[in-house]
């Protein structure tokens, strides 16, 4: 299936564009989904959010303009842009979260490079077509985030920010005693008191998914949680080409009995945990330590990632305990930057930061809802809480 280009007959012929980007030169080019995900299967930066199979079940009423970069012809990054159209046909909006990537975050002019694909970004969208282009960066793994000041100095503007921005990614690359001495003194207590009860730990295929939408359906009808997750997409990624994208199973067991799963994105630099699942014997089990243990160590194993992105809380105290025991002291708590807009006209910004408050005024009263509905759903954990042991 070739990308639906209905919002933009084609980009501009390709260009290349060097203003507050040093010396560095990039063409760009427009290419099919499948093309696209073939081709980020390589990067250090392929993340779940820019692939074409996720982001045309997700967000099936946005254009999806996956666009690559060269330098000499060869690839040195890309990003999916989903390109909204506003109502009443005042314009556009177009959107890239955790982009750009890059193929090699080694590279010398790394920064440099990342700086000329905004420059191709800002001539394409915010300059030839008059859209708001808006820029959501990934958490850095240390502070400054060098990225989104990048694009503050480049004359991006602070837009919406997430309620509790902070990711808990653990640093992969220690052996098992440094793992072990990493974790908070509780999170070590817990894991300990689980390694005595009896698990086993399984790395499942595919085929085993039905098992796991079980373990999930239940999890999610015993908590009464409204579910706002892309949950509806795995079954097409955990069968999708390339299979360097595809994410990875896992389940833990008591006796005979699924006690806990978990579904982890493991291509790139940073593996990601997406979904996970547990019985009501998870908790005086503590299968949830014992599960992310293993999960911990397989990544170390067998994928080429140095860190494993625990996500965020959703403004939960407990699970902000339980992942900040984890990062412990050889891993990191980071902030998602706000997005980042930028336009050439002022109609275009006004309008898009007012199809960007819509969205936020939507989101909140949800919330509200939701808590209404469920008091348990309601956030408990202060924005940036001070943390205790």
């Amino acid at each position: 299936m070739s990308v639906s280009t209905e919002a933009a007959p084609s980009l501009a012929p390709s260009a290349a564009y060097s203003r507050a980007a040093g010396a560095v030169r990039l063409t760009h080019e427009l290419v099919t989904g499948e093309a696209w995900d073939e081709i980020i299967a390589g990067f250090d930066e392929a993340c779940q959010e820019q692939m074409h199979v996720f982001a045309q079940s997700r967000w099936p009423g946005v254009v999806q303009e996956p666009v690559v970069f060269r330098r000499n012809g060869e690839v040195v990054g890309g990003t999916m842009v989903m390109v909204q159209r506003l109502p009443l046909g005042v314009g556009a909006i177009a959107i890239t979260k955790w982009g750009p990537m890059l193929r090699d975050t080694a590279a010398p002019d790394a920064d440099e490079l990342h700086d000329a694909m905004i420059e191709c970004l800002i001539g394409e969208y915010a300059e030839r077509r008059r859209m708001m282009l808006s820029v959501l960066p990934r958490a850095a793994l240390f502070s400054p985030n060098r990225r989104y000041d990048a694009l503050i100095r480049r004359g991006f503007r602070p837009g919406s920010e997430l309620l509790f921005p902070d990711r808990y990614i653990v640093n992969l690359r220690l052996d098992d005693d440094g793992l072990r001495k990493s974790f908070h003194q509780k999170w070590r207590y817990h894991l300990n008191k689980s390694l005595k009860q009896g698990l086993d730990f399984e790395h499942a295929t595919a085929e085993r998914m039905e098992d796991f939408h079980m373990l999930y359906n239940a999890m999610t009808d015993r908590k009464q949680f409204p579910d706002h997750s892309a949950y509806g997409t795995v079954d097409e990624l955990m069968t999708m080409d390339p299979e360097a994208l595809r994410p990875e199973l896992f389940f833990v067991r008591k006796d005979e009995a699924l006690v806990a799963g978990a579904i982890i994105f493991k291509a790139g630099d940073r593996a990601v945990y997406l979904y996970g699942a547990t019985s009501d014997q998870a908790l005086p089990l503590r299968a949830g330590y014992f599960l992310h243990w293993h999960i911990i160590r397989w990544l170390r194993d067998n994928t080429c990632a140095d860190w494993y992105d625990l996500g965020g809380t959703d403004g939960f105290q407990g699970l902000h305990q339980f992942k900040k025991g984890m990062v412990g002291t050889a891993g990191v708590i980071q902030p998602v930057p706000p997005v980042a807009n930028y336009a050439a006209s002022r109609f275009a910004y006004l309008t898009g930061l007012g199809a960007f408050a819509a969205r936020d005024a939507f989101h909140q009263v949800r919330r509200h809802v939701d808590g209404w509905r469920n008091p348990k759903a309601r956030p408990d954990q202060e924005r940036r809480a001070g943390d205790t042991e």
